[in-house]
């Protein structure tokens, strides 16, 4: 049997205590990590726990005769092969006979040891001793040998403490005993799930059973004894609820910064499912609520959760972020339901008062946890993907205390340039509102007069939403852009202008508002300046002429393009080449300037998802396309749906899934061929 390898214990950043009377710039959390004990361990070969195995027996009778002296000696020895057993209470033998006819049961075992003097000899034995005699066990090595040893000694001492701790009444002898048999778990070279577990359910079951006369005192000592075992180990449903209990009713204690810190980031950092285990997030949240009720306990949660990160740009625990929001989400949750049902509990308004203002403060701690996770690069893309669906009860978004905090996290996510993250506060689906419509101006979320939507809507219409559909969808909201446009907000101005150009409103009275909202201010007059001029100039393109077919030399990038495109009419043009150019998805914007195209070619250029996504809003006369060997992804290709014109379709070598594929066939009643070689649906 080979050598089990020892685990290597997990890194855990710890706090000293932070003291009622320190300063919060003094506190540990703030200014570094330290580790709060030394943990004993054993050092040097480990065995896996034996449950079974095959193995010689001999039993010797401890009689003083004679005979008896002469039937024990070494001559006259017999070996017995038998398959054990090392069960919860005795050794037995699945074929009870002969020198195992009687279990040996771990009780009346008066010692076990190993028989060195005969190693030499290549028997290597154990002498397990009982009243009326010797068990000799022989393996075949001494690493086999000693694995049996030590699996027996481990068995006598879970039984020993299995009985001894659930006979005991008095806390001291209690914790006397807790701490011995954690030292013994955590000395012993046996390496096994189990090993650890054991300490841990029995510690559980004497907490449920013996609440009753287990003093505050007793509680910081079961909980200093727990520590060194749960550096590697989750605690158990019952141990989080006794932490729970201790978070709640002593929250500045030192035992809560010094002990329940590592064992709360070893939850964040591997927990996978908070459903399954709901009593370890209700124990995280008193311990987050525990660290709030510090001096400058804001301060002190918000070092926290920059200890979980870490100090590197990214954080290397992938769990820690969904295990935060998780925490906050359900606690934010629960604010909410004890408002409702302890409303009427508190008959006089001093001790109403008292309540809603210990809810308030968890609100606001949960909330700005959110503020401090948002400030992380590395864990926007996450968080916004989280809070897309907008994950909370309709009582917090129509609190104003609520929707005011979580400003800054919507600002953060709004402020980022990856398109994935300021597109995460729009709707998660068609038809349903996202943050950018809670916070418009009017809308339950806005008491800003608008400046936080002005935010939104600059990131939205300077990166990835000056398109066609996101400007019809704008409609309903015009109300809001025509106010923030005559208060100069120069975003609103150019989304006014998207929406004239691309002919998105079709209301003749709307478009003069429009128009008079531009003229009203000097730097919408000059944008509505510079819309006329575009307008002019693509009427100019677009009138009937010029050639019904146009292939660009290879080489050609999108600044050939436009300049081509701006020299003269191209009303006629149906027919266009772009074969092995330069050119990149920003040529769409001079494409959907071709309203008669019905052929483009773009095989072998770098058009994008991008590019792809717009000349789907606007050709909608494309018969045929050629995307062969371009970088184009589903997110692009699935847009294709909406030309309902489209005979012909090449997709070869690009990463097309089977999955688009089939949604496309689906939506393309005219599509006759499709060429779909070399990628994932082929």
């Amino acid at each position: 049997m080979a050598t089990t390898p020892s685990p290597t214990p997990e890194t855990n950043a710890k706090y000293s205590p932070v003291s009622q009377t320190s300063s919060p710039h003094s506190s540990p959390i703030l200014n570094g990590n330290k580790k709060a004990h030394n943990s004993p361990s054993h050092s040097g070969t480990r065995y896996k726990l034996i449950h079974e195995g095959d193995i010689q027996v001999c039993r010797l009778n401890h009689t003083r005769t004679i005979v008896s002296k002469i039937m024990n000696s070494k001559y006259l020895r017999r070996w017995e092969a038998h398959h054990l057993e090392l069960a919860d209470c005795e050794i037995r033998s699945s074929t009870p006979v002969g020198f195992m006819d009687c279990a040996i049961a771990y009780s009346t075992i008066e010692e076990a040891n190993i028989i060195s003097r005969w190693d030499a000899g290549q028997k290597f034995c154990i002498r397990v001793t009982i009243p009326d005699g010797s068990v000799l066990l022989q393996a075949n090595n001494s690493y086999l040998r000693d694995q049996w040893l030590h699996s027996i000694v481990w068995k006598r001492h879970v039984l020993k403490y299995d009985k001894l701790l659930k006979n005991t009444r008095r806390p001291e002898v209690l914790i006397k005993e807790i701490k011995s048999m954690i030292d013994m778990t955590l000395n012993t070279p046996i390496q096994d799930p189990l090993v650890y577990q054991f300490p841990l359910e029995l510690v559980s079951q004497l907490l449920s059973q013996n609440q009753d006369f287990i003093t505050r005192l007793a509680h910081e000592n079961i909980i200093v004894a727990l520590a060194p075992l749960l550096e590697n180990n989750h605690p158990t449903q019952e141990i989080c609820d006794f932490f729970s209990k201790h978070c709640k009713n002593s929250p500045r204690s030192n035992v809560v910064i010094e002990l329940f810190t590592p064992v709360v980031q070893r939850i964040l950092k591997h927990n996978t499912d908070f459903g399954k285990y709901p009593r370890m997030r209700t124990f995280v949240t008193e311990y987050i609520q525990a660290l709030n009720s510090q001096n400058d306990g804001h301060k002190v949660v918000q070092a926290f959760v920059h200890s979980m990160h870490g100090p590197g740009s990214n954080c290397p625990h992938p769990r820690v972020l969904p295990n935060l929001v998780a925490v906050c989400l359900a606690s934010i949750y629960n604010c909410y339901e004890d408002k409702k049902s302890n409303l009427n509990i508190h008959s006089t308004n001093q001790e109403s008062a008292c309540w809603l203002e210990e809810i308030e403060g968890r609100l606001k701690c949960f909330t700005n946890m959110f503020c401090t996770i948002s400030e992380y690069e590395d864990w926007r893309p996450n968080l916004s993907s989280l809070l897309q669906p907008i994950p909370f009860p309709d009582e917090a978004l129509a609190d104003k205390t609520f929707t005011t905090c979580l400003k800054q996290v919507i600002q953060n996510i709004s402020e980022d340039h990856k398109c994935d993250v300021h597109r995460a506060i729009l709707g998660i689906r068609e038809g349903k509102e996202g943050w950018f419509h809670l916070y418009c101006p009017g809308g339950i979320a806005c008491d800003d007069e608008g400046e936080l939507y002005g935010v939104m809507l600059k990131m939205l219409i300077s990166c990835c939403c000056r398109r066609k559909r996101f400007l019809e969808n704008l409609n309903k909201m015009i109300g809001p852009c025509m106010l923030l446009a005559l208060r100069e907000n120069e975003a609103a101005m150019e989304v006014l202008c998207a929406m004239l150009e691309l002919e998105v409103v079709d209301n003749n009275d709307v478009k003069m508002q429009m128009i008079t909202t531009l003229q009203s201010t000097s730097h919408g007059k000059k944008m509505y300046a510079e819309l006329c001029d575009r307008q002019i100039a693509l009427r100019e393109l677009q009138q009937k002429g010029g050639p019904k077919k146009l292939t660009l030399p290879t080489k050609s990038t999108d600044q050939d393009l436009g300049k081509l495109l701006s020299s003269g009419s191209f009303g006629n043009l149906e027919c266009l080449s772009l074969a092995f150019t330069q050119v990149t998805s920003s040529c769409a914007n001079d494409l959907i300037k071709l309203p008669s195209l019905r052929y483009l070619n773009l095989w072998s250029t770098q058009f994008g998802d991008t590019g792809v996504q717009l000349i789907s809003e606007h050709l909608q006369k494309l018969q045929v396309l050629n995307l062969c060997e371009t970088p184009v992804t589903d997110s692009g290709l699935s847009c294709l749906s909406s030309l309902k014109s489209l005979r012909k379709l090449n997709l070869n070598s690009t990463n097309l899934s089977a999955l688009v594929f089939e949604g496309l066939k689906e939506k393309l009643p005219a599509l006759q061929e499709c060429d779909v070689r070399y990628t994932d649906a082929w």
